[in-house]
This record gives structure tokens, sequence and C-alpha cells, in this order.
């Protein structure tokens, strides 16, 4: 269950970072509105468009998903029982007694 999750956390990311990429910034019209010699409206500065694009709303609804996506692995990181120590994993083996063996005895 974790991996499936983290797996589609992986695949949002990598889908709402190129999705992000591609979109075409508001600040991007800055240079126009002031530059070239014209005046430029205000409106073409913090940009005119009223509604959300195709592309803003995908990438709020992707977030959306990482935001749920990253929420439910660190609840599903939270219930995992963890071992307190490293040595406590570790099989300790017993060593194994060997019988004595007869050697002559010394004076």
């Amino acid at each position: 269950m974790d991996a499936l999750v983290l797996v589609f956390h992986v695949v949002v990311s990598l889908l709402l970072i190129g999705l992000i990429l591609i979109q075409h910034g508001k600040g991007a019209d800055a240079g126009a509105a002031f530059g070239g010699g014209g005046g430029g409206a205000s409106g073409s500065l913090f940009g005119s468009q009223g509604s959300a694009s195709f592309l803003s709303r995908s990438s709020a609804v992707l977030a959306t998903i990482f935001f749920v996506t990253s929420l439910s692995l660190a609840y599903l990181a939270g219930n995992t029982e963890r071992v307190q120590s490293v040595t406590d994993s570790l099989m300790i083996e017993q060593p194994v007694e060997e019988a004595p063996v007869d050697l002559p005895e010394f004076p």
C-alpha cells in the first residue's frame, strides 16, 4: 500500500512540475507593458484574464492530489512499527558450545 501511494505521489509531482513549467507567467507581460515606448494598460500588467484557464485549474487539481498523497504518506509512515535500535533488529546468535578436547595434563 505504501509503495503504491508513493509511486502515485511521484507521478503526480512530476506532472505538476511539468504543468507549471509550461504555463505562461503573469509577470511575463510586465516587460511588454513598461518597455518598448508604449504606456501599456494596467490590465495587461496584472493579467486581464477573468477566469482561470484549463492549465491553472489542472495544476490546482494536481496540487490538491499532491497534498492528499503527502498527508497519506505521512499517516502511513507514522503507523508502521519502528525498531528502536539497530541492535534490536539484529539476530543474536548463540555460540555453539563445543565438547572439550582431551588434552594431556601438564605437570
